[in-house]
């Protein structure tokens, strides 16, 4: 599908992630839509791109729905807003369990079963669901991360299936550790230690691609990563012991700690 053109709505515009998305989208031609739930953020890169805003926190169900009225014309959905969820199951309440639920499952799902009713009908369209490399591979301490990050691989993997010969595509696109954004930018936590990063202008490159090429799934990752995540797929005991050598631990121990600070 060609973006030019296209209408195209973007969610989670505001972050560093956001803002390299909303920057490549447009530079393809896209009339493009970015949605947040921070007003005074959305402006600023709505100003910075030309595109059109539409305020909407993703926790709150009805704000979903309006965010899919307000934009029943997509042509491409990109979804990727996300709450970074990292700490032990314990320390969180029952709100924010919800939260970190509806924002990074439930409202990527509810936005693809309301746009693509409308993709289907005009016979064209495509969504790109932003998920993590930790949809593959899970790691201590981000249990709920990865629960709403595998959900989201297994919901994109089948509705692909099913919108299949409608003329709407579905992909995922999985980043691996992003530099300069992100948890990692934000918290000041380090990586692990041998494993490369990547940019936001990596990641905005895969989803340009995935829609350019109706790609299944595109891992922007280092290769050592994308093996890693593979391999843990299949070996998930095997996965745990490289990931204790490798000071997994102590990486997410930081992104944890400087989470806590902001809660």
């Amino acid at each position: 599908m060609d973006i030019s053109g296209s209408n195209v709505l973007l969610t989670g515009a505001t972050g560093g992630i956001g803002s390299a998305l909303a920057g490549r989208l447009t530079s393809q031609g896209a009339r493009l839509t970015v949605s947040g739930r921070r007003k005074e953020a959305l402006e600023a890169v709505a100003d910075a791109w030309g595109a059109r805003t539409v305020v909407a926190d993703l926790a709150v169900r009805s704000d979903v729905v309006h965010l899919a009225e307000s934009c029943a014309d997509a042509d491409v959905l990109v979804a990727n807003a996300a709450l970074p969820a990292s700490g032990d199951l314990k320390d969180y309440t029952e709100e924010q369990l919800d939260r970190a639920l509806d924002v990074n499952l439930r409202a990527p799902v509810l936005l693809s079963q309301l746009l693509s009713a409308h993709m289907v009908a005009r016979g064209r369209g495509h969504i790109v669901l932003v998920g993590s490399i930790s949809g593959k591979a899970a790691t201590k301490s981000t249990s709920l991360y990865n629960a709403t990050k595998f959900g989201l691989r297994g919901f994109a993997l089948a509705l692909r299936q099913e919108l299949r010969g409608t003329g709407v595509g579905v992909s995922l696109v999985q980043p691996g550790f992003v530099r300069d954004a992100g948890m990692f930018a934000a918290t000041g936590a380090a990586p692990p230690k041998g494993l490369r990063t990547v940019t936001p202008g990596q990641v905005a490159d895969g989803v340009v691609r995935a829609v350019h090429r109706d790609r299944c799934e595109v891992n922007v990752a280092p290769l050592e990563l994308r093996l890693l995540s593979a391999i843990a797929g299949q070996f998930p005991g095997f996965a745990e012991r490289v990931q204790a050598r490798m000071d997994f631990d102590g990486s997410v121990r930081q992104i944890v700690e400087a989470q806590r600070s902001h809660r």
